[in-house]
């Protein structure tokens, strides 16, 4: 079979990538380069099913000829981590949009099976946890950057249920919650990869705001698990799934657990949310997903906690 992978040279979409050739399939990669990173191919880059594509999705000649010759689509690019989209806006807009109708309207055309990543960020700032896809969405003003990324997410999954439903696409649509592993970094915001690299320099271990925002974290391994089977799945087409890991720790509690487990001597300070990001800047108390959904359909279960997450992420650090 033959795969695309849009932003496969990014943290996720190298995983994929490496998984989609394990298993016998040809695979293409295109990316742009502006948050994925040729060393995340570095290991696969001289195999000879693998193809890639240094360009934008937005340049629909060569998406096209992409996608008219492939069986599946694994639409991962897209503007990542808050502090890249607070920083660039209009690319961040420009690429959401843009580049994700332009490969839903293509795999529509060649009638190519999609699955579409999309983000915990839908949920925006709603309280009431653990989120369900059915729920509804809570966001703040115009004025705060952070939040285009979650209507720009948002209009992407009314893009693909708009083409599935009048143009017969298989789309699926899964919503990430912080997925996290070997080769992430933490240029853009990250949070764990930003903790043990400051564990690990000795440097402060900069919590934003006072830390008792709660996260669950999914190791990367498991969700592409998830994602595959989905994608295998029949009955997954023209659905949303939460996907990631239900176990939550707050931000204090992280920065501690990675202090000790690095054996660091890394003050932990505290860094008021304007100062990190922008004025003005809202963030959520917290952000569980109910996995009932995909439990329910394919027997998702993530199988790594926040203990061995950690673990394997500060072995691939100190390598």
């Amino acid at each position: 079979m033959k795969t695309l992978i849009t932003g496969g040279a990014g943290f996720i979409g190298s995983h994929l990538a490496e998984k989609q050739l394990a298993a016998g399939h040809e695979v293409f990669i295109i990316d742009d380069l502006s948050t994925g990173s040729l060393e995340n191919i570095a290991g696969i880059e001289k195999h000879g099913n693998l193809h890639f594509i240094l360009d934008t999705i937005r340049d629909e000649s060569i998406m096209e000829n992409l996608i008219k010759q492939v069986d599946q689509v694994f639409h991962l690019a897209a503007a990542v981590g808050v502090k890249w989209i607070i920083d660039n806006p209009l690319r961040s807009i420009q690429t959401n949009v843009l580049g994700s109708e332009i490969v839903l309207r293509l795999s529509a055309k060649y009638k190519k099976k999609v699955l579409l990543a999309s983000t915990s960020e839908i949920y925006g700032k709603k309280t009431e946890s653990p989120f369900s896809e059915e729920d509804d969405r809570l966001l703040g003003s115009t004025h705060i950057s952070r939040w285009s990324y979650s209507n720009t997410k948002a209009l992407d999954e009314f893009w693909a249920l708009a083409y599935h439903r009048e143009k017969k696409l298989p789309v699926i649509i899964v919503r990430l919650f912080n997925t996290c592993g070997p080769r992430q970094t933490g240029q853009y915001g990250m949070v764990i990869p930003r903790f043990v690299k400051q564990a690990l320099l000795g440097h402060p271990i900069t919590v934003h705001g006072d830390g008792q925002q709660s996260r669950c974290f999914a190791y990367v391994g498991d969700v592409l698990t998830g994602i595959t089977k989905l994608m295998d799945t029949p009955a997954a087409v023209g659905q949303i799934f939460n996907l990631g890991n239900n176990q939550s720790i707050t931000i204090l509690q992280l920065a501690e657990k990675i202090k000790k487990m690095t054996d660091s001597s890394s003050p932990i300070e505290f860094i008021p949310y304007e100062e990190a990001y922008e004025q003005g800047f809202e963030d959520m108390p917290e952000r569980t997903p109910d996995l009932t959904k995909i439990k329910n359909l394919i027997g998702y279960q993530p199988q790594v906690d926040i203990d061995e997450l950690l673990h394997r992420i500060i072995e691939y650090s100190e390598s």
